[in-house]
């Protein structure tokens, strides 16, 4: 039975959660800068969009293969140690990436040195340490950590483009390197603490006696993971296509690098308020009202993006970006807490680290469609077409999985609160 939180306790979560606030802003941060950087690679070594795309999506595919490794090493040591080793890596990642001078330099630095890094000091050790310390109100807290991903979208992408303007693309990933390790492993070492259940037991939660829960093998054999596994990989396949080539279609359609740059920004503006709401909202509801609300706006991104392209001096790739923000916002709290909804339990951090591959997969293949379309057509028309599909199957599949009345394992798939 969860023991009963005391004074200290309280304060200590909500001091953990602004920390993991600023630290996933930090870490996304890299992530959604790309969209900057694939523009300055582009100009400086001509290689093909898909080429360049192609780093960012070996980049997804190796942080969301970590992800079983990542929940196992939680389950046994908690969130922290990875956070901070990932700190570090990420940190080192960077400014090897500064010293690119072939692709495969690229694709060794960004695609699985700073991969390693994010997925060390990012978003699934983050999970488990928020539910840990917000068992209560999972939704909620989980939209305020990851409104911390906005505030990185808002401030790093056009901080970036600045920088690669004043100082160029090297020069900028360097003081990247800077800012996001002189944070996250500070942070790491005197704001951030495993939940107090994690610094007992050997799981990031503890089980009911006589309760049954999920364990991997039996979830695995299970419909409800393979729903959540399409849930999250077309989700992101239509999110993370947008995010990647935003700027480079905004900029082949008359927008200038560094209004690009900030219209990526008002992107991550818009998500901060979106990801509060969408999480306290599923928290009242449930996650497939809020989750399809928010993949309307996501399918309302796509026709704004298109009139954005025949009107660039218009006011629609604001449009776009605000509606595009509000959507994806849903993505970071309402997929892990159905996750949990489902597959809640002692088991549940390597349950959601071998889900989390799926995240990958819809990730990384996204940017790596839209550019290879691209350089077959010369359009993203195409591509931005499999993106409403994906967006559509997205929100239909989560209604079938219904996280708002999960099943219970069967005896055979399932494991008692007294075993460990």
């Amino acid at each position: 039975m969860q023991r009963q939180r005391s004074a200290a306790d309280a304060r200590r979560a909500w001091i953990v959660l602004g920390a993991t606030f600023i630290s996933l802003g930090m870490v996304y941060g890299v992530w959604y800068s790309y969209s900057v950087f694939l523009v300055a690679l582009l100009k400086e070594f001509g290689w093909s969009r898909s080429l360049v795309s192609g780093a960012f999506s070996l980049f997804v595919i190796a942080h969301g293969l970590l992800g079983p490794l990542n929940g196992w090493l939680a389950a046994r040591v908690g969130p922290r140690p990875l956070l901070l080793g990932g700190g570090c890596v990420l940190g080192v990642g960077l400014l090897l990436v500064a010293e690119t001078t072939a692709w495969w330099h690229l694709y060794l630095a960004f695609g699985l040195v700073v991969a390693v890094g994010v997925a060390f000091a990012g978003w699934l050790p983050s999970i488990l340490l928020i539910r840990g310390w917000f068992p209560d109100r999972v939704g909620t807290a989980l939209g305020i950590a990851s409104a911390g991903i906005g505030i990185g979208i808002t401030i790093l992408v056009p901080l970036m483009q600045y920088l690669v303007d004043l100082v160029g693309w090297r020069w900028a990933y360097r003081i990247l390197a800077l800012l996001v390790a002189g944070w996250v492993v500070p942070a790491s070492l005197w704001l951030i603490r495993n939940p107090p259940e994690a610094e007992t037991v050997a799981a990031p939660g503890q089980a009911t006696p006589g309760a049954v829960y999920w364990t991997l093998s039996g979830a695995v054999r299970s419909w409800p993971f393979w729903g959540l596994a399409t849930v999250f990989c077309s989700g992101n396949v239509a999110t993370q296509m947008l995010l990647v080539h935003q700027v480079a279609y905004l900029v082949d359609h008359g927008v200038s690098a560094l209004v690009a740059a900030a219209i990526a920004g008002t992107v991550g503006l818009v998500s901060i308020p979106g990801k509060i709401g969408w999480g306290i909202l599923s928290d009242r509801t449930n996650r497939e009202i809020a989750y399809t609300l928010a993949f309307c706006c996501v399918i309302g991104s796509l026709g704004a993006l298109v009139l954005a392209g025949r009107f660039p001096a218009s006011s629609l790739p604001y449009v776009y970006a605000a509606l595009l923000g509000l959507g994806y916002a849903a993505t970071a709290p309402l997929t892990p807490a159905a996750a949990s909804d489902v597959f809640g339990g002692p088991r549940f951090s390597v349950i959601f680290g071998t889900l989390h591959v799926s995240n990958a997969v819809g990730a990384s293949s996204g940017p790596w469609i839209a550019g290879k379309i691209f350089d077959a057509t010369g359009s993203y028309t195409a591509a931005l077409w499999v993106a409403l599909g994906m967006a559509v199957i997205s929100m239909s599949v989560l209604w079938i999985v219904a996280p708002r009345r999960p099943h219970p394992p069967p005896p055979e798939s399932s494991l008692k609160g007294s075993d460990r």
